[in-house]
């Protein structure tokens, strides 16, 4: 028997956007679901064969193999084999956990549930954390590894996290028989809807502590202490948020941990300041140094570097340090140290000092006569940054 056209089966065409695709899977998984359908083997086939259409053509590079060369071309890549056989019902639930997730009443399948000989019982998951971490610009420039110590959920010692007393156990949940849901069948205008939800006597686990810990209260998890080590790395900014997988708040009873996320804050520099992966300078100088010249230190990252202040410097010059800023976090080089000059004007003057400048004022060589070379602040500034 040939393959029907993975369009014709969800009734898009080949033009569908993802939305639609998605919209005319979900209506043909309700359709077809086996909540709906139990027993019907007509009705899964369709199911299966549904989800192996939208597993295709919601991926654009399999989509575009199977629009050149049809069913032909997706031999091994469609994951559902022929028919949809080669992958179980709980493959296709767990695959498309954000079709079926709230579709049928009480959460229907997905996110939350795992799936162990037929049972569907609920993995629990701790919940995450949030820390913020201060770095000063070195720390932010290098890389850094930071350990912090934490307040949080861990397991329980006294029961090794089970939340069951030492030499008890657990018994199968008598209202779910173990399945970790409860169905429901409602009389509606459309016949008989069957819905799933979560077992309310164990929480979706399948099985309820006989003897709980009386340190944890079965929970299998206390309040403590933890100490974890972060790896920073070079580049990162205000405001950025690394997450560090599986050092949030323990779960209860043998969970699944949640994350940590790291906020990173940056300390502000004595000197410098940061415009994404540059660093800017305030430079000041006398106007004798900058009509003489002279050498400078300006502050870097880490110590300082000599620069030279050529003879006739006028205020607003930029100088570039190139490679001495910070390095991009995703490795795409480095930024600049961008000095900028500014010649100092004295506030007051003593009198003989106020005598040899006021012999200097009508000095030919004191009057103002930029050139095509001394633009304006903002055409400077712009070259530096393009």
């Amino acid at each position: 028997m040939s393959k029907r056209d993975y369009y014709d089966i969800l009734g898009v065409s080949k033009n569908a956007t993802a939305d639609e695709l998605k919209k005319a899977y979900r209506k043909m998984a309700i359709k077809y679901h086996p909540d709906k359908n139990p027993d019907n083997k007509e009705a899964e086939e369709k199911f299966k064969e549904a989800a192996e259409a939208y597993e295709v053509l919601r991926d654009p590079q399999k989509k575009a193999r199977y629009d050149q060369y049809g069913h032909a071309g997706m031999s091994g890549s469609a994951g559902f084999g022929g028919g949809g056989g080669g992958m179980s019902m709980d493959d296709i639930f767990s695959h498309f956990g954000d079709i079926f997730g709230g579709a049928f009443g009480g959460g229907g399948f997905g996110g939350g549930f795992s799936s162990q000989g037929g049972r569907r019982t609920r993995v629990n998951r701790g919940s995450n954390l949030r820390v913020k971490v201060k770095l000063t610009l070195p720390e932010i420039a290098n890389g850094v590894e930071k350990k912090i110590k934490l307040k949080k959920y861990v397991p329980c010692d006294s029961c090794n996290g089970s939340g069951a007393e030492r030499g008890s156990g657990k018994s199968t949940c008598t209202t779910c028989n173990g399945h970790g849901q409860v169905r429901q069948v409602t009389n509606t205008f459309l016949g008989q809807m069957q819905t799933t939800s979560t077992c309310p006597t164990c929480n979706g686990e399948g099985e309820i502590i006989t003897n709980k810990c009386n340190v944890c209260h079965g929970n299998g998890i206390v309040k403590g202490d933890d100490v974890v080590s972060i790896k920073i790395p070079a580049g990162v900014a205000e405001g950025m948020q690394l997450s560090v997988s599986g050092k949030g708040n323990h779960a209860a009873r043998g969970g699944v941990p949640g994350d940590l996320l790291v906020q990173i804050v940056e300390e502000e520099h004595p000197d410098l300041i940061r415009d994404e992966n540059n660093l800017l300078y305030d430079l000041y100088i006398n106007f004798v140094d900058a009509a003489l010249g002279t050498t400078v230190e300006v502050p870097t990252i880490d110590s300082k570097a000599r620069i030279k202040i050529t003879p006739g410097t006028q205020g607003g010059k930029v100088l570039r340090l190139k490679g001495k800023g910070i390095p991009d976090v995703n490795g795409y080089g480095r930024g600049d140290i961008l000095v900028n000059v500014n010649i100092w004007t004295p506030r007051t003057l003593s009198k003989e000092e106020a005598e040899i400048l006021e012999k200097l004022r009508n000095s030919p060589n004191f009057k103002p006569a930029p050139s095509a070379k001394d633009r304006s602040y903002f055409d400077r500034m712009r070259e530096f940054f393009s």
